[in-house]
């Protein structure tokens, strides 16, 4: 005697757990706690000339607080750059900049310094030094007319933790490893010189 069976079609819950589970399977993981990410940012034209807004979203892993906490500075770069499109040929690069931050705990006073060019902040916290490099705000990056009016742009932002101005066996020791890689990707966006555009 032999018996058969017919495969029985999975029911309703099933059907549902297996979409589920391909979808999960599909759609991006979430950002790491410690991954940088551009939250938003935009160019803007004021009177002085084109001015940039961003804000930076970013956390310093337990490894680089200790780093700051034992007297090692940390370094960090927000580079901008404007490209006028060419068919013809690469696009042309118009305007390139860089705010260099660097963070230092001063042991004597219990405060964290924050240098940008000349200028210094002092800070109780390492938290309130990072909120001032999450926000930039009026940064002038171009005069009024480095850019022809009504001609459109390339706008290209990003943010690192610059782990070449580390010390030499910190540099070593950097190379290759998660916890000293803090970077955003580049966010880019297309403007009209002379209108404002936010993206």
């Amino acid at each position: 005697m032999t018996a058969s069976t017919t495969p029985s079609s999975p029911s309703l819950p099933e059907r549902l757990l297996r979409c589920l589970l391909l979808l999960a399977f599909w759609l991006p993981l979430p950002a790491a706690a410690d991954e940088a990410v551009l939250r938003q940012s935009e160019i803007v034209l004021r009177e002085e000339g084109y001015v940039v807004n961003a804000d930076i979203d970013f956390e310093l892993n337990p490894r680089l607080t200790d780093a700051i906490n034992r007297g090692v500075s940390l370094y960090f770069v927000t580079e901008f750059v404007i490209e006028r499109p060419r068919w013809y040929w690469f696009d042309e690069v118009v305007v390139e900049r860089r705010l260099n931050y660097r963070i230092a705990y001063h042991a004597i006073t219990r405060s964290y310094r924050l240098s940008l060019g000349s200028f210094h902040q002092s800070f109780d916290t390492l938290e309130g030094a990072v909120r001032t490099i999450q926000r930039v705000r009026n940064w002038q990056v171009a005069e009024r007319d480095t850019l022809g009016g009504g001609q459109s742009y390339n706008a290209a932002l990003r943010f690192r933790l610059d782990t070449s101005q580390l010390p030499k066996p910190f540099q070593v020791t950097a190379i290759g490893s998660r916890d000293w890689r803090l970077d955003t990707d580049w966010m880019t966006w297309t403007f009209l010189a002379g209108a404002p555009v936010a993206r």
